[in-house]
């Protein structure tokens, strides 16, 4: 009999519901459910997931929290499959404990995500948005009332020459650095190791690069030490025309603190793909601070990564299911 395989919050893998046909181009979960009895739920909320997750030797969970609490009540679970890199949702020493594997999908969006980076900081140099909304509106500001054949609504800048301070250097920090020299900017870099790079950069301690960077952007892990690593002190040594981007994890940034910041005409203006909580909070002070892009933590989330992300996913859990467990991060 194949056994149960529960995925507890699908939708932002597919971008469909289960119960729905799936959009063209979009991954499906042939894959996983080659490999047993499959059952997906578009979300689960907390005061579901016990009971869906009830006899059921197999959980692949994205943001869905499981807890120590959670997985002691669960004697049949024998896997988790976290269907993203981070794995905090999952009490990793909980699950060693029961004897339960845990797995994540490592490197599978590294392009999008630099990609990601250079779509929010040519967006801050550039206002390609607010211009193309300045040409299809109507108002005094648009171009259909403007007499000259160009017009801009504030200064544009080039990266070429500016100075790139890049804080992390593992995959998504290395294809950054290769896409800011392409574009002729010099490049600073702050991480924990040092790696061999593909083009040339300077490392500096972390106080030198926000004080020397036009740009700044971040790709270190959340940790206790990395936590709120952009605070008010930090964003006092920045320039008055930098920019912050942000597509790392949101506690990285002291949110309060950069949205002061802002306001005060400190840095130049911020560009983030996560918040401290998503989705944010109404009160959250980024949503109204000035020069501040703001997408919904879709950098990772191109078409193409999410295949590869299914597909990894997948060739986890049959390595799992033939006990050869790879990408395990609870040995």
């Amino acid at each position: 009999m194949p056994q149960k395989i529960v995925v507890l919050d699908g939708y932002t893998l597919t971008r469909a519901e289960p119960s729905k046909l799936i959009p063209k181009d979009e991954p499906d979960w042939k894959p996983v459910a080659a490999l047993g009895d499959l059952t997906v739920y578009d979300r689960t909320p907390n005061d579901k997931i016990l009971e869906r997750s009830k006899n059921v030797p197999i959980l692949l969970t994205n943001k869905t929290p499981l807890t120590a609490e959670t997985i002691a009540q669960l004697p049949e679970l024998k896997y988790i499959g976290v269907l993203a890199t981070g794995v905090n949702v999952v009490d990793l020493e909980a699950a060693r404990k029961a004897g339960v594997v845990v797995t994540n999908v490592p490197g599978y969006s590294g392009a999008a995500v630099a990609q990601h980076v250079f779509a929010l900081l040519l967006e801050l140099t550039n206002r390609v948005a607010e211009h193309d909304r300045a040409v299809h509106g109507t108002g005094l500001n648009g171009w259909v009332n403007c007499p000259d054949f160009s017009f801009t609504l504030g200064p544009i800048y080039e990266l070429a020459g500016k100075t790139l301070g890049i804080v992390g250097a593992g995959d998504i920090g290395q294809r950054v650095a290769k896409i800011g020299h392409a574009l002729d900017m010099k490049l600073l870099i702050h991480s924990r190791t040092k790696r061999e790079l593909e083009v040339p950069a300077e490392w500096v301690d972390i106080e030198d690069l926000f004080k020397q960077s036009d740009v700044i952007t971040l790709h270190a892990p959340l940790t206790e030490q990395t936590k709120h690593m952009v605070n008010a002190d930090r964003l006092k040594q920045m320039k008055p025309s930098a920019y912050l981007i942000n597509t790392g994890r949101g506690p990285l940034l002291d949110e309060q603190a950069v949205a002061e910041a802002l306001s005060n005409n400190l840095i130049a203006g911020a560009a983030v793909d996560v918040l401290s909580t998503e989705p944010p909070a109404s009160d959250n002070p980024l949503l109204s601070a000035p020069n501040c892009i703001i997408t919904p933590h879709n950098a990772w989330a191109a078409v193409e990564p999410r295949h590869r992300l299914m597909q990894i996913a997948a060739d986890n859990l049959r390595a799992f299911v033939e006990d050869k467990p790879v990408n395990q991060v609870n040995p």
